[in-house]
């Protein structure tokens, strides 16, 4: 899932300063070099878009007394990878940002070490389904929504889209552009979302997307800060998230100049895990995830890392409630289950590809 906005009017420097939504850098801790901690010390693998506020980072290290290594890959799908392939001699104690598109993967070929931490109030609506040894533990969420520059539709008098099925009209050609599904998180959540949607009628859809225009590019930032009106691009349709109209506000920070378009979300979560193996540092590492469970990081997390926490009772900041309406709030957010995709994941996106490459 990903980095992304700054609290009022956005601007695109803001925006490249935090690496809204997808990527980014933190100043946390110490950069690693991917070994294993000792016992005064715990690394924790992440993808590129981590950002906690330093100092709660430094109130982690003075509370449990380690000094918090940060090692970062690029996003859910290289960490997932990355994690996969050195499971025999684990690059860390503990992961964070494996999600629900990739979870099972990882937890099928044994990376974890079991941890059942005491979750927060709501938590555990996010746990992963079947997850029955407790590999994983939900730390954040937010929902992958195509998103739309109200501005710039206003401005051209012509209507917005509002369903999935808009998107291939002839009103929206050449308008949409679209994080690849074979290298980008978000991208592959927007997949997922419509085969969720059309069921074995997928490719047909994806084929009139195609057919009308849709562009297709690498990454969210490549999406957004590039193709898109808001940052001086040309296409007024991206896939971004729920949680983006609450950073795209006009000049009286009054109203947002873009929405999201709630029918056809996919709702991602992101996990903590233990790294399994025998020179783990477990208790750095169940230390690390019951700080990401902690009242002040959950609080952090919307303007931090721009995702709803899991603990239903944090509060807010004042933009979300008013502009960052959830999919969940309307019964529109659209899922596959885990182990589906964990069965299917390799073929679709062959089969994606194909598509989107005619």
């Amino acid at each position: 899932m990903r980095t992304r906005m700054l609290t009022g009017r956005l601007t695109l420097a803001a925006l490249t300063t935090s690496a809204l939504l997808a990527s980014g850098c933190s100043l946390l801790g110490s950069e690693d070099d991917g070994k294993a901690s000792d016992d005064t010390s715990v690394t924790l693998v992440t993808h590129e878009s981590f950002a906690i506020p330093d100092e709660l980072v430094a109130a982690f290290e003075k509370d449990t007394g380690y000094d918090l290594r940060i090692s970062k890959l690029e996003d859910a799908g290289a960490l997932t990878n990355e994690l996969v392939l050195t499971k025999e001699n684990p690059v860390g104690d503990v992961v964070f940002g494996v999600d629900n598109t990739f979870a099972t993967r990882a937890v099928d070929e044994g990376v974890f070490a079991s941890y059942a931490p005491t979750l927060p109030t709501g938590a555990d609506a996010y746990e992963l389904a079947g997850d029955d040894a407790d590999a994983l533990t939900p730390i954040d969420t937010g929902n992958v929504c195509v998103n739309v520059d109200d501005a710039w539709f206003d401005a051209e008098g012509v209507p917005a889209p509002t369903t999935l099925d808009d998107l291939t009209k002839p009103a929206y050609k050449d308008l949409f552009v679209i994080p690849g599904a074979s290298t980008s998180s978000p991208g592959l959540a927007f997949l997922l979302a419509t085969i969720a949607r059309y069921g074995d009628d997928w490719p047909s859809y994806w084929t009139k997307l195609v057919d009308n225009g849709a562009k297709v590019v690498k990454g969210w930032s490549d999406a957004y800060y590039t193709d898109f009106t808001f940052s001086g691009g040309d296409r007024p349709i991206v896939v971004s998230y729920d949680s983006s109209p609450a950073f795209t506000l006009d000049e009286s920070g009054e109203s947002s100049t873009t929405s999201a378009l709630l029918d056809g979300c996919f709702r991602q979560v992101e996990y903590a895990g233990v790294l399994a193996g025998d020179e783990t540092n477990t208790a750095g590492a169940h230390a690390v995830i019951d700080w990401l469970l902690s009242p002040e990081v959950q609080a952090a997390l919307p303007e931090s890392m721009y995702v709803f926490p899991v603990a239903s009772d944090t509060e807010l900041p004042a933009d979300w409630g008013r502009f960052a309406q959830r999919p969940e709030q309307t019964g529109q957010s659209e899922q596959v289950a885990p182990a589906e995709i964990a069965a299917e994941r390799k073929a679709w996106l062959e089969q994606w590809t194909e598509i989107v490459s005619r």
